[in-house]
């Protein structure tokens, strides 16, 4: 039996609720409004004693709490660490000073705190202006957007999924500020200036998991699985954007923050109002010969089917003929192989008997839109009253009362509703992601809930000051990096002995968290470490375990089916579900892997095979950007002492120093 994610969150929550009392029959009466509902607080700058130490406002925040608690921060961290620390933190690639052009060693030039803040920004600006930053922060976001490249056999709706995500890429690159991004991935189809190609954009609905339907079987049944469909849309659109559990309020109201069961079927009654659809990228003076075209290619292959299966005494010269034609189709229409974007059209949707026989239909009404109504305790077969679509109750809009939904499905006006009625949110959830990764923890370590069930943020008045000046910079996700990276804050050592005894878990920022690179990241500086990484960007995505395939590990293939084993070992999360953070583990696997795996002995020989030709020196600037130690280049000495011309035993070397933990962390 399938059990969405959200439907596990939704069972903790009644477990809470159950603790002690047991459950409750009824709503137990209002909730307490979490604080992440109200307006955002701005407060002056807190006051320091160390006026020398802070370099932007976060600083103030987060130095006036050490001092309440008689800490100081750690020491300035290395430039070396800095630089390292800055590449994966904007691009998941290892600092390109660590490879000159000709392959020999470059260190990464060191920027002193007495070269003053100018030559550290100018350093984050030039990393924020590669390419490859689109990459890095493309990846973060495809987790909370459950993107796949291949889903479950019994679709073929994914072919060109690539192009959401190379979208992605682009979006950021560009800096586009983060609530067009929203808008632009929930309703881009209605925006004005929207062009043909821009529909790739809708891949965040388009993509959505799809759930089997055994047709032959009746609509009762079937219901229930639509039902769960559009459970986990509202669910992927509340945690991804608001950082709310709303899919709780699927069979009551919710148990701890004021969302009720009305909120619930009101914006599922968007994605009852929308089919996932393969659309054109092109206009439609273009794609009609195409479509008409494909047709008839489609009936010719169903022909050639039919023939396979008759058999006739001509088969041969039949098959031979319609695959001629085929070819002439082809060959004669232009763009014929155009790509086509995962995205939707409106559509309301209705779960019916077939006619005349046994079994279910999907009635979609083209370019019409529905309102559920409320399915008692979840059931799509026990109905209650109807629900208008529009947005939650507890974000009025400027009326004082929750925006509704009049434009189609309504999937405008809920892009609206998330980027102006709940600004102060939805600008307090993406500033506590790109937080968090940056720092190994968020100011609200629940990226996804911010709730009452939640965490509450560790620093609520820098939270709020972030957030605010984040939508005063127009929402730039490119200004919020600057702010974090330019900070004393985020300069910090990851060695500080005496805070991590009185502040073990860091929560008040007295240190540089010790971080292990992400899977991609780990993958990506292997495969950079050995000169065999390929940069290009963007395009279809091929099987990340083939040997041949030495491309960014964001462009290996995601499969919701059948997950690669080399993902899953790796903490890679399900791509059929939101996740908002990795999680980190240790298993016997991962060493194997390391030890054993094909990808490993093959970058270890390549790299092994450079590492002879070259010195100590320029092994350890290549994988590490720094010099080796007198133990380790002894140690390096005595391995390879008289087999200096053995290439084996390079190998063996370079692969121990590519399992090795100075590999695996960040710094």
């Amino acid at each position: 039996m399938r059990i969405s994610s959200s439907r596990l969150v939704c069972l903790a929550v009644l477990l809470l609720a159950a603790a002690g009392k047991g459950i409750a029959k009824k709503d137990d009466g209002p909730k307490p409004v979490p604080w992440s509902f109200a307006p955002l607080k701005r407060t002056p700058l807190p006051q320091v004693q160390d006026k020398g130490w802070p370099r932007t406002r976060i600083d103030y925040y987060i130095l006036s709490k050490m001092e309440a608690a008689g800490l100081k921060p750690a020491p300035r961290a290395d430039g070396r660490v800095l630089q390292r620390r800055l590449s994966f933190d904007l691009t998941g690639l290892p600092p390109a000073e660590q490879l000159s052009s000709d392959g020999s060693s470059a260190s990464a030039p060191e920027l002193s705190a007495e070269q003053g803040i100018a030559g550290w920004s100018r350093r984050v600006d030039e990393t924020l202006r590669s390419p490859h930053y689109g990459e890095r922060w493309a990846r973060h976001w495809l987790d909370l957007a459950r993107y796949a490249d291949e889903t479950p056999n019994w679709l073929d709706s994914t072919k060109y999924s690539y192009l959401y995500r190379d979208w992605v890429v682009q979006a950021l690159n560009e800096d586009m500020p983060y609530d067009r991004f929203v808008l632009r991935q929930l309703a881009t189809d209605f925006l004005p200036d929207s062009k043909p190609q821009d529909r790739v954009a809708l891949g965040f609905i388009g993509l959505s998991p799809t759930y089997f339907k055994e047709l032959q079987l009746p609509p009762e049944i079937i219901k229930t699985t639509v039902a769960d469909e559009w459970e986990e849309h509202v669910d992927a659109i509340g945690r991804t954007f608001l950082g709310l559990t709303l899919a709780c309020a699927r069979c009551h109201d919710h148990k701890s923050d004021p969302i009720t069961a009305q909120d619930y079927y009101a914006l599922a009654g968007v994605f009852a109002s929308v089919k996932l659809s393969e659309l054109p990228t092109m206009k439609d003076e273009l794609w009609k010969p195409v479509a008409k075209a494909r047709s008839e290619v489609a009936a010719l292959e169903k022909q050639i089917a039919d023939l396979k299966k008759k058999k006739p005494a001509d088969l041969a010269k039949q098959m031979q003929e319609c695959e001629a034609k085929i070819t002439a189709i082809k060959s004669t229409t232009p763009h014929f192989n155009m790509p086509m974007a995962n995205a939707v059209e409106e559509a309301a949707l209705y779960v019916v008997n077939k006619e005349k026989e046994h079994g279910t239909k999907l009635d979609y009404k083209m370019g019409m839109a529905r309102d559920l109504e409320l399915m008692k305790r979840g059931n799509p077969n026990d109905l209650g009253e109807t629900v208008p679509r529009r947005f939650l109750s507890a974000f009025p809009s400027k009326t004082g009362l929750p925006r509704k939904f009049t434009t189609g499905s309504g999937r405008l006006e809920l892009a609206q509703a998330i980027t102006e009625d709940a600004a102060p949110l939805t600008a307090r959830v993406i500033v506590n992601r790109v937080w968090k990764h940056h720092f190994g923890r968020g100011l609200v370590d629940t990226p996804s809930e911010f709730g009452n069930l939640g965490e509450a943020p560790t620093h609520p008045e820098l939270l709020d000051d972030l957030a605010g000046r984040f939508m005063e910079h127009g929402w730039s996700l490119k200004w919020l990096h600057r702010e974090i990276l330019n900070s004393a804050t985020w300069q910090q050592s990851s060695v500080a002995a005496v805070s991590e005894q009185r502040d073990p878990e860091n929560r008040l920022y007295t240190r540089m968290l010790r971080r292990r690179l992400d899977w991609e990241s780990w993958r990506d500086a292997i495969l950079s470490a050995s000169g065999q990484l390929d940069l290009t960007l963007g395009g279809p995505a091929s099987a990340v375990s083939a040997t041949t395939n030495l491309r960014r590990s964001l462009y290996g293939a995601a499969d919701r089916q059948d997950m690669d084993p080399m993902l899953r070992i790796h903490d890679v999360p399900d791509p059929g579900a939101h996740s908002p953070w990795r999680t980190e583990t240790i298993t016997p696997l991962q060493g194997l892997f390391a030890l054993n795996s094909p990808f490993m002995q093959q970058q270890s020989a390549v790299l092994g095979k450079w590492a002879m030709a070259h010195r100590l020196e320029d092994v350890y600037a290549r994988l590490f950007g720094r010099k080796p130690s007198a133990h380790e280049a002894s140690v390096a000495q005595a391995f390879v002492s008289g087999r200096e011309k053995d290439s084996a035993v390079w190998t063996q070397y370079a692969q121990a120093l590519l399992a090795g933990n100075e590999m695996l962390f960040v710094d």
